[in-house]
């Protein structure tokens, strides 16, 4: 059985980027929700939850569906949350990838956010490591890079659950605080743990 991963931080501790309230509802019922239902959708397994959403053609197709919006709501949640934190500058060899790849931490973030704001609907940009290479991508409602055998080191929530509550329609100005609450000493290690 898969369980909430507990959060390593209080709940207004993004405060004023990303409100208490919200961060409380979007852990405590949405990503339960994902938990429970992936759970009652995949019944007992030896595997983790990111080998399933891997592996999701693998899935019994009569379970599809339920795996992928539930598993990819489990995972994607589950390292969106562990990515957040206030004031943490962006260093280390994740640091010099960015540059690598995008130019500078700037250029990453016009990018990052560009995904972000077009995402049609429900849905994510992700930052993931792709052969080797840092690539930014979206998917749509609770799709996984994981499916894609992408590995994501950095997602942003643009479904409206994680930010109308403090920010009501305007989406850019949610993107743009992000900037201010990403752990990019996890997202180091999840890069470093994905080569």
């Amino acid at each position: 059985m898969f369980e909430l991963p507990k959060l390593n931080y209080e709940y207004n501790a993004l405060e004023p980027y990303i409100d208490e309230e919200t961060m409380k509802i979007h852990h405590t019922k949405h990503h339960q929700a994902y938990t429970d239902n992936f759970n009652k959708a995949i019944g007992g397994t030896d595997k983790s939850a990111e080998e399933i959403i891997a592996g999701l053609n693998e899935v019994p197709e009569d379970k599809r569906v339920a795996v992928r919006n539930n598993g990819g709501g489990y995972v994607n949640h589950k390292l969106f949350f562990s990515i957040l934190k206030k004031d943490v500058e962006c260093d280390g060899k994740i640091m010099n990838e960015i540059n690598k790849e995008f130019g500078s931490l700037d250029k990453f973030k016009e990018e990052f956010s560009n995904a972000a704001l077009t995402q049609f609907g429900s849905g994510w940009a992700w930052l993931v490591v792709s052969r080797g290479k840092l690539e930014i991508i979206k998917t749509g409602n609770q799709d996984s890079p994981l499916t894609e055998g992408k590995k994501p080191i950095l997602g942003i929530d643009v479904w409206e659950h994680a930010y109308y509550l403090k920010y009501k329609n305007k989406r850019a100005e949610y993107v743009e605080n992000f900037f201010k609450v990403i752990n990019w000493g996890r997202v180091n290690e999840l890069y470093l743990k994905s080569k």
